[in-house]
């Protein structure tokens, strides 16, 4: 009997958020995963810890995903990664994938979920709570109402103009370097006003922003920005 993999959402960063089905996961699973693609899976590692004391006795494997755009390099890694798991699969191991948020949201997960699939094994994703929702339960405001839209953008892609000028509230995520740029975009735009944002939601380090020009330009990886319609 083969194993089966799943990609486990933990949550934005508070490992209360974790859902009970992510960590029965966890502890059921014998082979542990994370991606080596940033400070940012380190971190979903150390959440789940937190909810899963056990973790540490469990096998470990780290697999080399770079922060590239670089489509044939992205290619190459995510092979690596699903020849790796499939030979764990194989073996009759399950296998947890951990990611922040949630694994069908911006996620490195859904590739190496796809590519084992395609093998024949069984993958099945874990749904995490959503970063954007943390969010806007710290603003203490709901994203939305009645018939409004929600627009969820990648603040790193593009010339962002066309997305802002979406009717709804916008959620920027992904800033990353750029936040600086977008800052200055929403600035250009006139919806500078209307947005608030929070740095390292549900870690000790959170940081709140009811003014953009408060924030410091090295914000944007662990920050989301949520830019609502004025009443």
């Amino acid at each position: 009997m083969t194993g089966t993999l799943y990609g486990v959402g933990i949550g934005p960063g508070d490992p209360e958020l974790m859902t009970l089905k992510a960590v029965r996961i966890i502890r059921d699973c014998s082979v542990i995963v994370v991606p080596k693609s940033g400070d940012g899976e380190r971190v979903a590692l150390n959440i789940a810890a937190q909810a899963v004391p056990e973790l540490g006795d469990k096998q470990l494997v780290e697999l080399d995903m770079p922060m590239t755009r670089d489509p044939e390099r992205l290619r190459t890694s995510h092979k690596a990664a699903a020849d790796t798991i499939a030979g764990f699969l194989a073996d009759g191991l399950d296998v947890a994938f951990i990611t922040l948020g949630d694994p069908t949201i911006y996620s490195t997960y859904i590739y190496v979920h796809r590519l084992v699939g395609d093998r024949g094994y069984t993958a099945e994703i874990i749904p995490g709570v959503p970063s954007f929702c943390a969010v806007s339960a710290k603003l203490d405001d709901c994203l939305v109402e009645t018939s409004q839209s929600l627009h969820i953008i990648p603040g790193s892609y593009g010339t962002l103009d066309e997305s802002l000028a979406l009717k709804g509230t916008k959620v920027l995520m992904k800033c990353g370097k750029s936040f600086p740029r977008v800052r200055q975009k929403l600035r250009d735009l006139g919806l500078a006003d209307n947005a608030r944002m929070i740095e390292n939601c549900g870690f000790e380090s959170q940081r709140i922003y009811t003014n953009l020009e408060e924030a410091d330009e090295s914000a944007g990886y662990f920050s989301v920005i949520v830019i609502k319609d004025p009443n």
